[in-house]
């Protein structure tokens, strides 16, 4: 018997390890972990925590139209598996990795357990597009990629010569065990606001949702995406970040769908970018230690309340931050627009921006957020340099020409032209100009 753990691959279908399991042609254990640093506190309603509940229901809905059982249980990790090992004949714990430093520490801490009752680990790749393993050896490197641009040149030739396609086996093809013994079920049961809100989000057709929202971007926007990419308008997007970032919606499935049509080329490098920056984490132990190796004491928080409750006085910014905190949805550029002037402009160290779209953005994914919060403060590798700091009149008035963003989310500024519509208000909280040229000085202290 096998025991597989879903983690951020929240889906029913192409996953490397049901390709794997399916070989075993035996009955596992298919079990999702509520882990309760997920819940507690602001998270259970946040825009994040409520998308991962969301996604959780519909994996649920999955497995149940096909007459399979997924074991969905809330508590420590290390205590879970080690009832479930203690109770079943588990001979395999297998799962996707996973590079966040949280990841490595509670992956480290089962295989201990796992090793100590003698019992296999065997974890698999499975969230970036390309094996980044098999592609740090087609490489031939010494030193991991730091840059984009040569990584993205030879991602492309891997891409071309050596990708794997989606994968054929599905839960329909697996056979999973119901009954894992009362005292387990519900000695780790799900508390009730949990419960509560998963059910909540059961809906007929739920587990598709992913799949149609992409097909309608390829169908209606891929052609203009190059151009239209940019645009603030939410319809221009995919809108599948959510999916892929939980992993209800697989990278490959979004590459398939789109290879070689009008606007894939613009499209496969976003997933490019996705794929470096994952790279970055499993090859790079410092891009999760930034704030613990350089200085960062120039900066501070003075501004960041302004940031956060919308309320700078610069158009474009209070607009994006409106719609982060009412929808959890931002456009991409406007994540960089505002995460530079929050950086930049406000003089704020990167981690509060980090920590506020960690609630905030209901596709929220660590490692990916983390990448975005590097490139806009010029920290990472292959980041914005220093000097280069985003005007956000100047962002607005190139991307939005006629102001409707702005109006949609601060209607109080309707009434303005659209020329005036774009320029800081009477209450700005920074001089644009001068907050740029201070921000210029102190980075290239803190980067010298």
């Amino acid at each position: 018997m096998y025991l597989f753990i879903h983690r951020k691959d929240l889906r029913s279908h192409d996953l490397r390890a049901f390709d794997y399991l399916r070989k075993r042609d035996e009955a596992g254990i298919h079990l999702l972990i509520i882990d309760p640093s997920l819940t507690r506190g602001e998270r259970l309603n946040s825009h994040s925590g409520r998308n991962f509940l969301e996604q959780t229901a519909a994996l649920i809905q999955s497995y149940a139209e096909a007459g399979k059982e997924l074991h969905v249980l809330h508590g420590d990790p290390e205590a879970i598996v080690d009832a479930l090992l203690a109770a079943h004949p588990i001979d395999e714990v297998v799962v996707h990795a996973d590079y966040s430093p949280y990841s490595r520490r509670r992956d480290e801490r089962l295989q201990q357990l796992i090793r100590a009752r003698e019992r296999r680990w065997m974890t698999l790749l499975d969230s970036s597009l390309a094996d980044l393993v098999e592609f740090h050896a087609f490489a031939r490197r010494e030193e991991p990629y730091k840059v984009f641009t040569p990584f993205y040149r030879m991602w492309l030739s891997f891409i071309r010569q050596c990708y794997s396609p989606m994968g054929s086996t599905s839960i329909a093809d697996l056979a999973t065990v119901r009954d894992i013994g009362k005292s387990i079920a519900t000695g780790f049961g799900l508390p009730e606001p949990v419960a509560e809100r998963i059910g909540g989000t059961m809906q007929a057709g739920g587990a598709d949702k992913s799949a149609d929202l992409l097909e309608s971007f390829v169908r209606e926007r891929l052609s203009a995406y190059p151009e239209q990419r940019d645009a603030y308008g939410d319809e221009q997007t995919s809108g599948i970040s959510r999916y892929l970032n939980t992993g209800a919606l697989s990278a490959r499935q979004a590459y398939e769908m789109t290879d070689g049509l009008p606007g894939s080329e613009a499209w496969v490098r976003q997933l490019a970018w996705r794929d470096f920056y994952l790279y970055q984490a499993m090859y790079h132990e410092q891009y999760f230690r930034y704030e613990h190796d350089i200085d960062l004491s120039s900066l501070s928080g003075r501004h960041f309340e302004a940031w956060a409750s919308a309320a700078t006085g610069i158009p474009i910014i209070d607009a994006a931050m409106t719609q982060l905190r009412r929808t959890g949805e931002m456009p991409n550029r406007l994540r960089m627009v505002t995460a530079m002037f929050l950086t930049k402009n406000l003089l704020c160290p990167f981690t509060l921006g980090e920590q506020h779209f960690r609630l905030h953005l209901s596709d929220y994914d660590n490692t990916l957020n983390r990448g975005g919060w590097l490139w806009s403060s010029s920290l990472g590798y292959d980041a914005a340099p220093y000097f280069r700091i985003m005007n956000p009149v100047l962002q607005s008035q190139r991307h939005d020409a006629d102001g409707g963003y702005i109006r949609r989310w601060l209607p109080h500024l309707a009434h303005l032209s659209d020329k005036n519509i774009h320029l800081p208000q009477g209450n700005a909280i920074v001089d644009l100009k001068a907050s740029r040229a201070r921000a210029i000085e102190v980075y290239k202290t803190i980067l010298k």
